[in-house]
């Protein structure tokens, strides 16, 4: 796990995160109920979206501050938290765009909120319009208050934004890449390798990697320098870690992933995967496969076979293994404090093998 790569500082910062976001979803949750019986709900439903992640994020913010000698201990509470209420907007539109109801093997808002409309009465077409107008909204409140967290934060003005372009620049670069994946999926844009990859670092590694990273040395002072090395690293680290979400995403355990592993076959993702496979001869005859809304589980293993047969299977391994390498030879070269390139190392080869 990530978290625990990030060695003894974990519990801590996890319970000062996790109760920074308890006092922002009661707060919200309590101004809800002057405006109807459903607004009090959906605040209630993006608290449980919030629950159950593994908050590495907030531990980058945190852990990069403290060890690079940051005193701004309540200030990086905060940006530790905007960037886990980040996380938890992605993740309730990118459910949406993908079509996916689980998240963590339960209903996530939007098919929670269906679900709850269909219990009071709704017909099907109507009770899926509530899931997907929940979602919309609570994703987008999300972002916005996430946002409004960094830039009420009592710091000297340069710095305050410095941590806002930072903060911005991670939102921004994460819809372009969320874009493109669309855009690539959909066959709008030609979906070869390279600019899966390009997709796939926006996507991932700006807001996941890039940017707690940034936002934890800004707040500690570091040099520009420091920042640099540590965007270096976080975009490598990022497309490591979004290539194995791919291969999780075909090949992995639904039980521990939490989520369907025919569902990136039925939406013809844009992956590094099938980018491979494309360049092969053998791919052609399976291929027709990808897009089929009602794909059985044979015929996913019969992708999953020509997958591992074809040798895109073990080119993306190669493909993690390269960027991992890469990411913990610029921090092993640096001259960052050992623990901290101790724990990113450590966080690098987290991110590249997981089962969740």
């Amino acid at each position: 796990m990530i978290a625990t790569a990030l060695g003894f500082l974990s519990n801590t910062v996890t319970d000062d995160v996790d109760a920074r976001l308890e006092k922002f979803f009661t707060e919200r949750t309590t101004l809800a109920r002057s405006y109807g019986a459903q607004y009090p709900l959906l605040w209630d439903a993006a608290r449980r979206a919030s629950e159950g992640g593994k908050r590495f994020r907030p531990l980058l913010v945190m852990r990069t501050h403290d060890e690079l000698g940051g005193k701004n201990h309540e200030a990086a509470i905060e940006v530790a938290t905007a960037f886990e209420l980040l996380h938890t907007a992605f993740l309730v539109h990118d459910d949406l765009i993908d079509h996916d109801d689980t998240r963590r093997g339960l209903p996530n808002l939007a098919g929670g909120e269906s679900l709850r409309g269909q219990a009071a009465g709704l017909a099907t077409t109507e009770s899926e319009l509530w899931g997907e107008t929940s979602g919309i909204l609570a994703g987008d409140l999300l972002i916005h208050f996430a946002q409004s967290m960094v830039a009420r934060i009592d710091l000297p003005h340069p710095q305050r934004l410095a941590l806002l372009d930072c903060f911005d620049d991670s939102v921004f670069v994460t819809a372009a890449g969320e874009l493109a994946d669309v855009a690539l999926s959909a066959g709008l844009e030609n979906a070869d390798l390279s600019r899966v990859l390009a997709m796939s670092s926006h996507k991932t590694a700006s807001y996941s990697f890039r940017g707690p990273l940034r936002a934890g040395a800004i707040l500690a002072g570091a040099s520009s320098e420091t920042l640099e090395l540590l965007d270096q690293y976080g975009a490598l680290v990022g497309v490591a870690f979004q290539l194995r979400d791919d291969l999780l995403g075909v090949f992995g355990n639904e039980a521990a992933t939490g989520k369907s592993a025919l569902n990136d076959f039925r939406e013809n993702k844009a992956t590094a995967l099938v980018a491979y496979a494309r360049t092969t001869a053998s791919w052609s005859s399976v291929e027709h496969l990808l897009g089929e809304p009602n794909l059985t589980e044979e015929e996913a293993n019969l992708l999953r076979g020509m997958l591992e047969l074809c040798g895109a299977r073990s080119y993306v391994e190669v493909l993690i293994s390269g960027h991992v390498g890469d990411a913990c030879g610029i921090i092993a070269a640096s001259s960052l404090p050992a623990t901290l390139r101790d724990g990113l190392i450590a966080v690098a080869h987290a991110s590249a093998d997981r089962d969740a």
